[in-house]
């Protein structure tokens, strides 16, 4: 496209979009932005994915943010279009998550008169987004999209949320582009690789702790090679077991909800940890306690790719500035520690992994289906590369305890622990991903948050399978009032529609599963349709975890 050309605001901004490799977009149309929808009919090179709810799109493009390490493109329109994809920019902020949320904005001439759907995006994401603001003259847009692309992917990946005037955006002028933003990579220091290596060799007690987003296929082989050759176990942090084969002798497990307390007492007991991405969260760290902040007990070297995490919550005895993939790379380059104390150690914590993530018989007294033994099947059947996906509630446990993964980008799961994200997120990576297979997990609550998701799935042609974990209740806030104030439920007894029934009208496939041993049929029968499956299993509603049934609570 000629730079002399005139072209209006809308065309002026996909084209920048073009120009960064954008392939996919999610939205719900508005009229806020119609000059870019106008722009998107003659785009062949970017699909446009229409979703009922701008929630789900924004999860989506949180989740083709964490399955390709590029920004996730959502356009939705002012007003209540921005408040419902707040959702997911809260999700890509915590979860460090690259992503860029274009929202269609009053003319400027009408600010600040509480125009029709006005809102100040500034102020409303100014504590959400890692940046915030608004495209206020035409000739700015390459600028300010090129800029959003670096900030979205630089240090800490995280949300962009720009503000799209509709003067700027029906305006028409003649706007140079600009090629593609190449964002810089941070390499470690030569001497943090040593003093590294230099307190491994002191240690006899270390872990590395994984997690954090700027992986890849590269950089994960060489963690593992570094790990191996080294004999080091290995934990991941909170929703980030992907990163590291969990079938591997040198995985001990995942520090955040439901982990083991063999591996919570095997951290406090550790003399050195290794955190490589790792936020360290409320989650990981146990309220900060297990870890404590601002001075931990354990000797710790922290790897982390934004200089301004480093010694924020927790003061680091080596805190190493680098991208995940790079200290991946140097790291895996050097020599195995000559000296090491620590081969029981690692031997131990991994005997400790298998015991707890090995699925219990079922309890003789429950009805239902048993979740323990669906997780045992789909660790024997599913493909290394299988994606799977859920939201929040108790029913994660058992996906989190039990399900072993095994390659990267193959956990798509809110560290926020928001409702409702597993059925987007599994839209966007079967679209993204057709060949692979696609399980979506959700408890009854959750998959009620964005149901009507399935028609997009339909619609678009993603035939992910859908597992809803049925208990006809709030499970996780139920299971805190039994433990709080016993016998007395709130607000947390649901009733529920008729799941097959309510599937099969979006034009899924659907079967409604009662007893365990009928899981193996109809997961295979969901394998081979051509269209979105759903299986209901109706489960016990004493059993609350898998450790856990109210009666004891």
């Amino acid at each position: 496209m000629s730079d002399a050309q005139s072209r209006n605001g809308g065309k002026i901004l996909v084209e920048a979009l073009i120009r960064n490799a954008v392939d996919t977009i999610y939205c719900v149309p508005g009229e806020s932005y119609l000059p870019v929808l106008d722009a998107l009919h003659d785009t062949s090179e970017i699909r446009t994915i229409v979703t009922r709810h701008e929630g789900a799109a924004s999860n989506m493009a949180d989740a083709y943010g964490k399955l390709t390490g590029r920004p996730g493109i959502c356009f939705v329109t002012r007003g209540p279009g921005a408040t419902h994809a707040s959702n997911g920019v809260h999700t890509a902020k915590q979860d460090s998550t690259p992503m860029i949320l274009f929202i269609g904005q009053i003319e400027s001439r009408m600010k600040e008169r509480e125009a029709f759907q006005e809102i100040d995006y500034r102020q409303m994401f100014g504590g959400v987004a890692k940046w915030a603001t608004e495209i206020e003259s035409i000739d700015r847009i390459p600028e300010i999209v090129s800029r959003a692309f670096n900030i979205a992917m630089s240090g800490r990946p995280g949300p962009v949320v720009i503000g799209l005037p509709e003067d700027v955006l029906f305006g028409e002028a003649v706007v140079a582009d600009i090629d593609a933003v190449r964002v810089p990579s941070i390499t470690p220091a030569p001497e943090s690789i040593i003093e590294v290596k230099e307190l491994l060799s002191r240690s006899s007690r270390p872990l590395v702790v994984v997690g954090g987003t700027g992986w890849d296929d590269e950089s994960v082989k060489a963690l593992n090679q570094f790990a191996t050759v080294n004999n080091l176990p290995v934990a991941a942090s909170f929703r980030r077991q992907d990163l590291f084969d969990n079938r591997d002798p040198h995985y001990v497990g995942q520090l955040g909800l439901g982990s083991s307390p063999a591996l919570l007492k095997r951290v406090a007991e550790a003399d050195l940890l290794l955190v490589i991405g790792s936020r360290m969260s409320e989650t990981v760290s146990q309220s900060y306690e297990l870890i404590s902040s601002p001075a931990p007990s354990q000797k710790l070297i922290h790897v982390h790719p934004d200089a301004s995490e480093l010694n924020r919550v927790f003061k680091a005895d080596l805190p190493v500035l680098s991208t995940l993939r790079s200290f991946a790379r140097d790291i895996a380059k050097q020599s195995p520690i000559a000296q090491r104390g620590w081969d029981e150690w690692t031997r131990s914590a991994r005997a400790d992994y298998e015991a707890h993530s090995t699925p219990p018989a079922a309890h003789p007294e429950l009805n239902g289906v048993d979740l323990g033994s669906v997780m045992a099947y789909l660790n024997e059947t599913l493909p290394d590369d299988a994606i799977l996906t859920n939201g929040a509630g108790n029913y994660t446990v058992w996906l989190h305890r039990f399900y072993r993964y095994r390659s990267p980008a193959t956990e798509l799961a809110p560290t926020n622990g928001a409702m409702g994200y597993g059925l987007p997120a599994a839209v966007a990576a079967k679209l993204h991903a057709p060949d692979k297979t696609v399980v979506c997990f959700a408890g009854d609550g959750c998959f009620m948050m964005y149901p009507q998701e399935l028609a997009t799935a339909v619609q678009f042609g993603a035939p992910l399978i859908t597992i809803v974990v049925n208990n006809s209740m709030f499970g996780t806030i139920r299971m805190h009032q039994e433990k709080t104030y016993p016998n007395r439920v709130s607000a947390t007894r649901l009733v529920n529609p008729d799941f097959v029934t309510f599937a099969k009208s979006f034009g899924a496939n659907a079967e409604r599963v009662v007893n365990t041993e009928d899981f193996p049929a109809a997961f295979e029968r969901a394998l081979k349709s051509d269209v979105p499956s759903l299986i209901e299993l109706i489960t016990d509603p004493r059993q609350s975890t898998p450790q856990l049934r109210f009666e004891e609570a």
